[in-house]
């Protein structure tokens, strides 16, 4: 935006452009992905219009439910629906909504199911005021309470409506709508990207966000909300990326910015330069890239709401069958395949670790065909992101019908497996489009740790206070994977040396050893050279043989219970020429002197080490394949979702 068109938008603010490479620079701005959409609009044109064709254009992040709201004629036109946008679209068919003012929004269920009811939309008592919100609001039940004691109504399941009556009992005390919303959000704790409507005051469109991406649209005369870039790219290139507790008021004359104090604020504004199918990827040059750039998003999306520091209490969707089933379980079976199945590795680790209670783990192809020992004390929880992968679907009905419980994790509500379960935790990852697993693995490991820490509880094993400090190192790791994905620059000058390479060897130990095969998948799936993943201590079993000076061998060296060991194992293979890639935690000062390439994560707990290292192996292989050239989304003779035997 240039000279007087700048000006137009009352914005103080510095200018700038959004290129393709830019979209890397993550921070809590652009690139952040939620799985709900927000579309809103302010201007002289038609809203419905631009809405629906807004919410077209978030499809792609999943979502269950879908509904608009528009100021129309003095009265607030409110549509909602379970299902598509395309089920809205025929419930507002020929209803020729005039009003140039309004917002939009599809929903992923977190609280309450996928209904009209829950659709935003949300209101307050008289159905003045307009809510839709991503995120979780996690001090919605006391401020429910609270609402209800004053006499507020609520008419459906959701933590969003919260916000509609909290909104309207502020207005009670403040002068515009803008204030209201600021007094309101003042009180709220959690996740929020809000956009918010008014009867009485239609020229005006209040958006604020804090941890959940909002996007402000500049266009001639005409203002736009988003909670991504593709809802707006039809409309304007221009946009503003609101921060942390910021708020956006969007009126016909222009858009002013402030934080919750009331302070005005300069945000830049930026002119985005993608074409609608990059836009689509984030900007990203793939799903993959953009997929690992999401995980900070994605595992805190996994663990919010589900456990309570104050108590060290653990919540899942469908407690009551997950109690039942875990109180009579003697034995877990875990089943996957794939990407899962190194998921479930881990997860023998850290439940055995903290419930002392016997795992084992099959390929969901092997599991049926060995004719396992089930029975009713059995606990069988087959993993997999589709929830439709048969292997591991044909392996839940063999022990469901020898009369095993039934509790799976997966990613896609309504999939086969979560439907066959006799319960069913979902990741809440957001939808996975890159056909190697990146943001379902790290999701998936960490339900695995809420699940052992609830085991751990429940058996006694695990104090109180000790569940705690457990979740505090949970709570840590989004911001971890954060500082992980700026190095990823470094990973990327690792592969210019390496991409010519045939044959890789990964070591790890321990709870480790399963991240080293994971490692080696990824980088076989996608750049289409041959790696082995083994447990360290089994190197000199055989693979020893491989090893020369040709032969590059990605170690795993946390500094954990088997850190000398893996040291060990490191001057075997420098004794042999071998070339060492090691992954160590920061502050190590010994594998330094000991490798030739050395790269470091933060240091976390034992337990969360996986989630750490697994990160800069999912770029390494990336940056191996774009470097060889390979199609990184859609490797050669594989599948996202395998649904044949």
């Amino acid at each position: 935006m240039e000279g007087e068109e700048g000006a137009r938008h009352e914005i103080l603010a510095r200018k700038g452009e959004i290129a393709l490479p830019q979209a890397r620079d993550q921070g809590r701005g652009r690139g952040e992905k939620e799985m709900c959409g927000i579309v809103g609009y302010i201007g002289p044109q038609k809203a419905f219009p631009i809405l629906l064709e807004g919410l077209k254009r978030l499809e792609y992040r999943g979502y269950d439910s879908a509904g608009v709201a528009v100021i129309q004629e003095g009265k607030m036109a409110i549509y909602r629906c379970a299902g598509k946008v395309k089920e809205l679209e025929k419930a507002v068919w020929g209803k020729n909504l005039e009003g140039t003012v309004g917002v939009g929004h599809t929903r992923w269920a977190t609280h309450g199911r996928p209904s009209e009811d829950n659709a935003h939309p949300h209101t307050d008592c008289r159905g003045e005021i307009v809510v839709v919100h991503n995120g979780i609001i996690e001090n919605y039940l006391p401020l429910k309470r609270e609402l209800e004691a004053q006499g507020h109504r609520f008419k459906s399941e959701t933590d969003t409506e919260v916000i509609a009556h909290l909104i309207e009992s502020r207005l009670v005390e403040q002068e515009s709508l803008e204030q209201a919303v600021r007094k309101a959000l003042q009180e709220v704790r959690g996740a929020y990207a809000v956009a918010v409507l008014w009867l009485k005051d239609e020229e005006c469109l209040v958006g604020a966000r804090c941890g959940s991406p909002l996007i402000v649209g500049l266009g001639e005369g005409e203002y736009f909300l988003a909670s991504d870039i593709p809802a707006l790219l039809s409309h304007t290139r221009n946009v503003l990326f609101l921060q942390d507790e910021e708020m956006a008021v969007l009126t016909r004359e222009g858009v002013q910015v402030t934080n919750l104090a009331g302070e005005q604020v300069s945000p830049q504004i930026q002119r985005v330069l993608w074409d609608p199918v990059m836009a689509e990827k984030g900007g990203y040059k793939h799903y993959m890239l953009k997929e690992i750039y999401e995980q900070p998003r994605s595992f805190r999306d996994t663990i919010r709401g589900r456990f309570s520091l104050e108590t060290g209490q653990i919540f899942f969707e469908e407690m009551e069958v997950i109690v039942e089933a875990m109180a009579k379980a003697k034995k877990i079976f875990l089943v996957a395949c794939g990407t899962s199945w190194h998921a479930a590795l881990v997860g023998k680790f850290m439940i055995e670790e903290c419930a002392r209670i016997p795992v084992e783990v099959d390929y969901g192809s092997e599991f049926r065909y060995r004719h396992p020992i089930l029975d009713q004390s059995s606990l069988v929880i087959p993993i997999s992101q589709s929830g439709e992968t048969m292997d591991t679907l044909a392996s839940l009905r063999e022990a469901k019908g020898a009369g095993a419980r039934i509790l799976s994790i997966c990613n896609v509500l309504g999939s086969t497996i979560a439907r066959e379960s006799h319960g069913c935790i979902f990741t809440h990852a957001g939808p996975e489009i890159g056909v190697a697993s990146t943001k379902a693995f790290t999701s998936q490991l960490a339900v695995l740790y809420l699940l052992a820490l609830y085991l751990g509880r429940q058996r006694g094993l695990l104090a109180e206070e000790r569940i705690k400090a457990m979740l505090e190192d949970l709570i840590r790791t989004p911001q971890l994977l954060e500082t992980l994905l700026q190095q990823s620059e470094g990973l990327e000058r690792l592969s210019h040396r390496f991409y010519t390479k045939d044959h890789f060897l990964y070591l790890g130990r321990g709870i480790n050893y399963p991240v080293a095969l994971e490692g080696a998948l990824k980088l076989k799936e996608i750049s289409y050279i041959h790696a082995e993943g083994y447990p360290a201590g089994e190197m000199k079993h055989g693979p020893i043989a491989l090893i020369d000076a040709e032969m590059p061998v990605v170690v795993l060296a946390p500094q954990d219970r088997t850190y000398e060991k893996i040291l060990s194992n490191i001057e075997e293979v420098k004794s042999r020429q071998g070339i060492v890639i090691a992954f160590g935690q920061a502050g190590d000062q010994e594998l330094s002197k000991r490798v030739d390439h050395l790269f470091l994560v933060p240091p976390t707990s034992p337990l969360l080490t996986p989630i750490l290292f697994a990160l800069p192996l999912q770029l390494f292989a990336y940056h191996m394949a774009v470097r060889k050239g390979c199609d990184v989304d859609q490797p050669r003779n594989l599948a996202k979702s395998v649904t044949v035997e």
